[in-house]
């Protein structure tokens, strides 16, 4: 049975990149950090926080690959505004 790693990531829009990757094996403690993530950023709405599980980084760089790209190389950059 594979264990279910999870992954806190957060992205700058404004950056157009992944700016901090948390990795954790306790589902409690990724939660905790999540939240805390939540409650740090939220008045800004220049980040996206998203806290996923899988089995490895590179599951999560194939399934979410967008985060691990810059803006400008993502194949959903046709959809953002000019300058972001």
């Amino acid at each position: 049975m594979a264990v279910t790693v999870h992954f806190l990531l957060v992205y700058s829009y404004a950056e157009g990149k992944l700016v901090e990757q948390f990795e954790f094996s306790d589902a409690r403690r990724a939660t905790d950090a999540y939240a805390e993530a939540e409650l740090a950023h939220r008045n800004d709405t220049g980040f996206e926080i998203v806290l996923v599980g899988s089995d490895s980084i590179e599951t999560i760089m194939q399934t979410h690959g967008h985060y691990f790209r810059r803006s400008e190389e993502s194949r959903f950059s046709d959809f953002l505004p000019v300058g972001t």
